[in-house]
């Protein structure tokens, strides 16, 4: 289960000998499993709240409310229960200055871990492909999404432009295509990743022809907090390939 830590400094304690946080995070997040990401805020007089009376939008420059607490930083973990959650916690340098609330996330709304995410996305992918869905294809990126493509030095900026591009493939060719990955390594992180891929397209074009084209694609993902989407794809062919017609 995921748990959110809010890191709570205290301004009126004195951190001098207060443990590197860096420790913990290699303890948990580098070497173990439990830690998802994280990552510091700045000091509440730099925050800003936002409020909306009778449709007015009302700013105040400062935190919410005045208090000696305030949320320094968080970090997200996945543990088994809320007893490690708080072991984890309790680890944490801040704990000892200030304190560490732990909440858990709603369990009909679960964070999707970033290693299943990529491979929903990808066989998503194949699957409209096949379908020469274009809706089912950009629903996967996100609306500032960059995509360098094969084929020119454009670069597909925002998700109105990928549709573009992916129209006009589809429209070079006649029927399904089969999307057939070679090769998938995902490289997780904090709140992003990245995937490598050797993917091979067959298909027809218009004109008959077949296609079989070997392609490399690196794709980095983040997650804004409404499920992971594709911020980032590089399509390369590898040196020495080209279309090959398909042998009778």
């Amino acid at each position: 289960m995921k748990y959110m830590l809010l890191v709570c400094g205290d301004d009126t304690a004195d951190a001098s000998g207060m443990a590197p946080v860096e420790p913990w995070v290699e303890e948990h997040g580098v070497r173990g499993a439990s830690r998802l990401y994280g990552h510091r805020l700045r000091l509440p007089d730099t925050a800003v709240t936002v409020r909306v009376r009778d449709g007015e939008v009302l700013r105040t420059d400062g935190p919410f409310a005045e208090t000696k607490e305030y949320v320094a930083g968080f970090d997200v973990v996945d543990c088994d229960s809320l007893e490690e959650a708080v072991r984890i916690a309790a680890g944490h340098p801040v704990a000892t200055v200030g304190a560490l609330e732990v909440r858990p996330f709603w369990d009909d709304d679960p964070l999707e871990d970033a290693e299943t995410a990529v491979r929903r996305i990808d066989a998503e992918l194949t699957e409209a492909a096949r379908e020469r869905d274009v809706d089912r294809v950009t629903a996967c990126y996100a609306p500032d999404a960059e995509v360098f493509g094969p084929a020119d030095t454009a670069v597909r900026s925002g998700v109105a432009e990928v549709r573009k591009a992916v129209e006009a493939w589809f429209a070079t060719l006649s029927g399904p295509v089969r999307r057939e990955v070679l090769d998938l390594r995902v490289r997780p992180g904090e709140g992003s990743c990245f995937s490598h891929a050797l993917v091979r397209i067959h298909g027809t074009r218009v004109t008959g022809e077949p296609v079989d084209q070997l392609v490399r694609v690196t794709t980095g993902y983040r997650d804004p907090g409404f499920g992971w989407v594709i911020a980032h794809e590089h399509v390369s062919v590898p040196l020495g390939t080209t279309d090959r017609k398909e042998r009778s």
